[in-house]
């Protein structure tokens, strides 16, 4: 094997990519801010002359929405910074606590929602203002469905999971927002508690929304990932010319980036330079085929010591033990 056989026709950067994309994250969440804030405003006013509670549930959320974009703006600027040696990742990990801060605004304005909608039950009140109910329910849905156009697109060309899963809070956002447009017209054919009803409604939406957030954000944190995405890292390696077997592979998100550390198994023949360059081989490969991955680590164990079983660093350890004894049987 040559020393430039490892080396792949496409160049796949870290650093570069990598700022740019939580530059373009920014970008999205500004002008996602500034769609929603103005969509609330604009339902706000709509509340205060109306008095519809199923309006409200929806205001409250959009505000919502819209603050939570600061965290997650803070949190892209965040990983801007450069690796220190104190945060020797740097900060991609502030995405997953901005994460749970938005989890965390959702649940609050759901609650929020549904205690309103529930005393409008016993303090009944007249609801006015039809029309100007059903233009700011469909003024919702539509400024909820261009943010969440945006951010899905921009969270798919970026890798993060945060701002697609905003994007896709947007789109549900934009249908309770058409429920509203529903509430009003249930209104007009006689049914006033019809608006409570549709209030309560919204407040159980928006609290699902938040569990599914949550689940995804604390999976996150907890460093867990697709299965799926560690099975494409095996096949993209084992495609490597050299490589026998892969014995262990590791994968976090970092972020809207992910990180990759591995074992592979090469023949023990090979001199350092050429397990060297099939490592290197393999590193190409996973970055040219599994998209948002930043860093791959790997680690060549020659096939008469491969594993992590080889690797103790504790000599009482079982599976040290266990090892002593099958090469003493040896």
């Amino acid at each position: 094997m040559s020393k430039q056989s490892y080396r792949h026709p496409h160049t796949h950067g870290i650093i570069e990519p990598a700022l740019l994309s939580s530059r373009k994250g920014m970008k999205a969440i500004s002008w996602s801010f500034l769609a929603l804030m103005l969509t609330a405003v604009f339902q706000l006013i709509i509340v205060m002359y109306s008095g519809s509670v199923a309006l409200l549930a929806d205001t409250v959320h959009n505000f919502g929405d819209a603050l939570t974009a600061v965290p997650l703006f803070f949190a892209f600027w965040l990983s801007l910074r450069p690796p220190s040696e104190r945060y020797t990742y740097g900060l991609g990990r502030a995405e997953d606590l901005a994460g749970l801060f938005i989890v965390a605004v959702i649940t609050i304005t759901g609650l929020y929602a549904g205690y309103e909608s529930i005393l409008r039950f016993f303090y009944p009140r007249e609801v006015t203002a039809i029309w100007a109910i059903g233009l700011a329910g469909l003024t919702g849905f539509l400024g909820n469905e261009l943010v969440a156009r945006y951010r899905t697109r921009v969270g798919t060309e970026i890798g993060s999971a945060a701002l697609v899963a905003d994007g896709q809070h947007a789109r549900i956002d934009g249908l309770t927002s058409l429920a509203v447009l529903v509430s009003a017209i249930a209104i007009t054919l006689g049914f006033p508690a019809a608006d409570p009803l549709i209030g309560l409604g919204i407040s159980a939406a928006i609290l699902v929304i938040a569990w599914n957030s949550g689940t995804t954000v604390i999976s996150r944190i907890l460093d867990g990932v697709d299965p799926e995405l560690v099975r494409k890292i095996r096949q993209a390696v084992m495609h490597v010319p050299g490589v026998i077997k892969i014995t262990e592979v590791r994968v976090r998100w970092l972020g809207h980036r992910i990180l990759t550390e591995l074992n592979i198994t090469v023949d023990p023949d090979l001199s350092v330079e050429e397990g060297h360059q099939i490592a290197m081989e393999a590193r190409q490969e996973l970055l040219f085929h599994i998209p948002y991955l930043s860093q791959a680590t790997i680690h060549v164990d020659p096939a008469s010591a491969s594993g992590e079983d080889w690797h103790c660093t504790n000599d009482t350890a079982p599976e040290c033990h266990e090892q002593d004894d099958e090469r003493k049987k040896e």
